[in-house]
Order: structure tokens, then C-alpha cells, then sequence
């Protein structure tokens, strides 16, 4: 996640570099109105700071306070268009192509410290010996109690081949313990795991899409229909943000013909409209797919679902996603800054725009929502199903699934199943395979005690509402002659961890259990685990295996007879 410092380059008056050369620019141009606005505003922006810097009782952060003007100033647009100081490229650059030197290996900070929460697998930290649960109290000496864990990253990371010592202190060892650390170029997988799964079937998980996303998910394909005889595929793009345009529109390339229409973008700026087919061979058209998509599957996530359910390639699975159809570029700013900057938005095959949210039409209190369904328009695929835009990729099949329990979202929120199983990996130095492990009964006792001496406390909805209610009826004057009933309801609903914890027992477990096997099996463990309880994947695999369901779906035989 980047976090931005949000920096800007002051000349000695305190005035923004950049303001002063918009004010020469803008000064050439045609006084029509629209420019005029321009040049007079910027000239107003560029006297009140003069005024400010010089006047103003205390001493002002000028850098703070003009940050704080531009991140207003872009956030009335849209959350996508950002200011880039040169100081949080390294981070920008991180997102485009997954690499950065470090040690590699995720952080968590809590109560003023900053913890290692995952080294990954073959990196400088896990080769180093550093675990989850290890607090980073030093690093080259400098003591990092109290920093924020974007600091403490900053100072984990640096150039590959240079060193960084470590210090940390570990549960239930007496003396901290200092690691000597060569920093390496770490290279985030967009393809962290893929396998078979069910019979015949294979499944590729893309976390998202940065500039190796393509050639990653093309070795993974190969790879399954080559050496394990694949006959049909699950693409998982759940969770993922999107990244690189002209990498998901490979991807599709890769079950469609060449010359197929992808997408197309339009904006402000005619000349930089564009068109987006296909322009390789496949590597296969004829392979059953399946599609898993959720409200976190954004952007190229959507070209890519999008594209493939347009074209009647695919079946789509899960839950509507996010619904994000706009496309940034990056314009450069003085002092090595940059403007990533929404340009144009994009239009999937069948013509739909799948933007659910029209920032440029705010409501008066400046809040947003998303386009209601009946002011969407109906589109055609390929093969002539109605499709919709305005609200993100409607899946084929909407899987619904149970809301976890809210002491599961506490218990990891907390880091309770995170310190459990941090206690449990130094207590057992090796588990059994994947799909054999399993927590007995006293392992789950065990946790339970665990849970009570951390004196856990989670909030209740249903303690929330009543107490709504209550505020309600003594509002309308019938808490009095209702009393004894709120009283007994309140009995009823009355905090019991205990029974909680076994009333809850199978969403616990199934998050403690995958929490436990990534601490043996790392990140693909972690996903092979979690895929043994997964609705969506459930669905897929049915879906894969009932051919004339799969082609209903897609009005496959309705196509082929129309054709005749």
C-alpha cells in the first residue's frame, strides 16, 4: 500500500515552483474566459500564500499547507488523480512493476511498534531467519519504537546488494536478536500460485497487473496444459485492483482470436483515442473458462472479465465488481514530480462503459454514489445476451455467501489468530501437508484460552442496535411500560465470549487454519488452503463440468443454430 509524505518544492517566498511557471503559461494564452479564470485564480493562490508566509501571527508549514490545497484540489475529481512527489516514485513505480529492494517482507504496526507479519518465501528476511511476530526494534542501530510503519519500510528498503541490520526481539526469547540482512531486488509474483484443482481442471491466480502480469499468467498456462493435460481453467482475479492496460488486454488475447476489439478509450483529447484488439495468436479459444471476480476486482480485473463475458468466451463467478471503467496516464511536473491524472474513460466489446460512479456529478454535500440501475442502458455480447453498464461486471452467476461472524473480523483485526498462530508454529516445528492438517480439539481449547488471557473485548451488533432502540423508545415515551422486555432481551444478548467462540467454531477455525499453514507453507500454501472452502471455486467447478449448463450460459447452441 503506498503511503504518501505528500512533499512539495517551495522557491524562497514559500510559492509552489509550479504555480509561478502555470502563471507565466497561462499568460500567453488568448484572454478567453476560461484561461482568464485560470490565470486569475492561480495569481489569487499565489498572493494569499505571499500574504500568509509573511503575516500570518504563527509561523505556517508552507509545504503542509500547500499539500494540503493540491490533495484537496485533485480529490474533488476523483480519487485516481494524484500528485507524485519525486520522494514516493519509488512506491508508484513498486505498483507498476512489483520490484523494490528490500528484505522482502510485509510489516504490521500496533501500540507503537512495528512487526514482521510475513517474510516471504526465499527472500533476504526468510533466509535470515526473521518470523512473523518479530518486533523490529532497531534497524542500523537507530531505534524504531514509536515510528510509523511507512518509516520503518522506508528504512528496511534500499539499493540491492547493500546491507541493513536488523534487530528484533521475539516471543519468549530473553536477549533480542540482531541479523546482518542483504538487501535484493524483490520481485512481486502477479501469478503467486497456480495448480489443478478439481479433475482436469486449472485454476491461475492473478493478484494483479503489473508489467510482467501477461508473461506470467502465459508461463502458467503453458505450463498447466503441457505438463498436466488441463481441460478446462479457473482465472481468479478476486481482490485485485487492476494495473496495466495493455497487460490485461494480452490476457484475453490469449483465449481469443487476433483482431478481436478489447476495449477502446475516449477522453478529452481526441488524438489520444484508442482502439484495443487483439494482436497475436492465442494460445487456446476453445477451453472451458471460468472467471472469479469480486467488489475488490477493479479496473484491468474488469477489462479482462469484462472483455471475456462480452465476447462470450467466458462464464463470470462471484460478486459484482467494483465497478472502476476510468484510465490514468502520467504527465511530468517540475522537481521530478508527477501527475498521474485520469485521462479517458474505457468501453468494454459490446459498447459499455462499466464506470459505477460519475464523480463529475456530485451531490450538494460534495458525496458521490453509485449509478442506480435504472438509469443503466442494456448491451448486447456476442452472442446476444443482455449485459449492462453503469455498476462494474455483473457475474453470470452470483454466488451468495454468509457474512462471517463479527468476532471473526475482531479476532483478526486484533491479531489475535495472528499471535495464536505465531505461538503455534514455535511450539510445533513441522504440521502435516496441506488438506491434512487439521486442529484438533485441544488445539482449538487451547486457542480459546489464549483468546480470554488477552482479555479480548469485539464489538456486537446486536448490543448496538438494541441500545438504538432503546434510544428510540425513550424518545417516543414507551421505555418505561417496555422495560422488563428490553431487560430480558438484554439478558438473552449478553456478552458470552465462551459460547461465542464455540458457536462461531467453524468460521474461527477455517481462519486459524490457513493463518497456521502460511506459517509452514508460505503465501502459496496460504491460497491452496483457503481454496478448499471457496464457494466461488465450488460454483466454477460445477459449472466446468456441465457442458450444456456452460453453454446455456453463454447462448453458445443458440449462436451456432442462428448462424445456420
Amino acid at each position: 500500500m503506498i503511503r504518501f509524505n505528500k512533499r512539495t518544492i517551495l522557491n524562497k517566498a514559500g510559492i509552489p515552483a509550479v504555480c509561478l511557471s502555470a502563471i507565466i503559461l497561462f499568460g500567453s494564452f488568448t484572454p478567453d474566459k476560461k484561461n482568464f479564470d485560470i490565470a486569475k485564480n492561480l495569481e489569487i493562490f499565489n498572493a494569499l500564500m505571499k500574504e500568509l508566509n509573511m503575516f500570518y501571527v504563527d509561523t505556517i508549514n508552507s509545504e503542509k499547507v500547500i499539500t494540503k490545497g493540491i490533495n484537496s484540489m485533485l480529490g474533488s475529481l476523483d480519487p485516481y488523480t494524484n500528485y507524485i512527489p519525486e520522494s514516493e516514485k519509488e512506491d508508484f513505480r513498486f505498483m507498476t512493476t512489483g520490484e523494490y529492494g528490500g528484505i522482502g517482507s510485509l510489516i504490521v504496526y500496533r501500540d507503537s511498534d512495528t512487526y514482521i507479519s510475513e517474510p516471504y518465501e526465499g527472500m533476504p528476511a526468510q533466509i535470515a531467519g526473521l518470523k512473523p511476530g518479530d518486533k523490529i526494534i532497531k534497524i542500523d542501530g537507530t531505534p524504531t519504537h514509536g515510528l510509523k510503519s511507512d518509516k520503518v519500510s522506508e528504512m528496511l528498503k534500499g539499493t540491492a546488494n547493500t546491507v541493513v541490520i536488523v534487530t528484533v526481539e521475539r516471543p519468549d526469547v530473553k536477549e533480542p536478536i540482531t541479523k546482518e540482512i542483504t538487501r535484493k531486488k524483490i520481485q512481486m509474483n502477479a501469478v503467486p500460485y497456480y495448480g489443478i484443482v478439481g479433475d482436469k481442471t486449472g485454476y491461475i491466480y492473478l493478484s494483479n497487473f503489473t508489467d510482467k502480469a501477461a508473461g506470467e499468467v502465459k508461463d502458467a498456462l503453458l505450463d498447466l496444459k503441457k505438463n498436466q493435460q488441463i481441460e478446462s481453467l479457473v482465472l481468479d482475479l478476486r481482490g485485485n485492483p487492476g494495473g496495466i492496460l495493455e497487460e490485461a488486454v494480452q490476457i484475453v488475447n490469449y483465449f481469443v482470436p487476433k483482431g478481436k476489439e478489447v476495449l477502446s478509450t475516449r477522453g478529452k483529447i481526441k488524438q489520444w483515442d484508442r482502439t484495443y484488439k487483439t494482436t497475436q495468436e492465442p494460445i487456446d479459444t476453445e477451453i472451458p473458462l471460468v472467471v472469479l471476480v469480486n467488489s475488490g476486482s477493479a479496473s484491468a480485473s474488469e477489462i479482462v472479465s469484462g472483455a471475456l463475458q462480452d465476447l462470450d468466451r467466458a462464464v463470470i463467478v462471484g460478486e459484482r465488481t467494483y465497478g472502476k471503467g476510468l484510465v490514468q496516464s502520467t504527465r511530468t511536473l517540475p522537481y521530478n514530480g508527477t501527475l498521474k491524472v485520469t485521462t479517458a474513460k474505457y468501453y468494454i466489446p459490446s459498447g459499455r462503459l462499466i464506470q459505477a460512479i460519475d464523480y463529475s456529478h456530485r451531490n450538494p454535500d460534495g458525496s458521490v454514489g453509485r449509478i442506480p440501475d435504472s438509469l443503466t442502458t442494456a448491451f448486447k455480447t456476442a452472442n446476444g445476451r443482455i449485459v449492462r453498464d453503469g455498476g462494474g461486471i455483473k457475474p453470470d452467476i452470483e454466488v451468495e455467501k454468509e457474512n462471517p461472524a463479527n468476532i471473526c473480523f475482531y479476532l483478526v483485526n486484533d491479531l489475535i489468530i495472528f499471535d495464536y498462530a505465531n505461538r503455534y508454529a514455535a511450539k510445533h516445528p513441522t504440521i502435516a501437508p496441506i488438506g491434512e492438517f487439521k486442529l484438533t480439539d485441544e488445539d482449538y481449547n487451547d486457542f480459546k484460552e489464549f483468546v480470554k488471557s488477552k482479555d479480548f473485548k469485539y464489538d456486537r451488533q446486536s448490543d448496538k442496535v438494541l441500545n438504538e432502540l432503546r434510544k428510540v423508545a425513550q424518545f417516543e415515551g414507551y421505555l418505561d411500560e417496555a422495560s422488563e422486555e428490553f431487560k430480558a432481551l438484554e439478558n438473552k444478548l449478553s456478552h458470552n465470549l465462551d459460547k461465542d467462540l464455540d458457536t462461531f467454531r467453524k468460521d474461527i477455525e477455517e481462519l486459524l487454519t490457513i493463518e497456521i499453514v502460511k506459517r509452514y507453507y508460505h503465501q502459496k500454501g496460504e491460497i491452496r488452503q483457503s481454496l478448499r472452502k471457496d464457494e466461488d471455486l465450488d460454483k466454477a467447478l460445477e459449472i466446468l463440468n456441465d457442458k450444456a449448463a456452460y453453454n446455456k450460459i453463454l447462448n453458445i447452441n443458440q449462436n451456432l443454430k442462428s448462424k445456420k
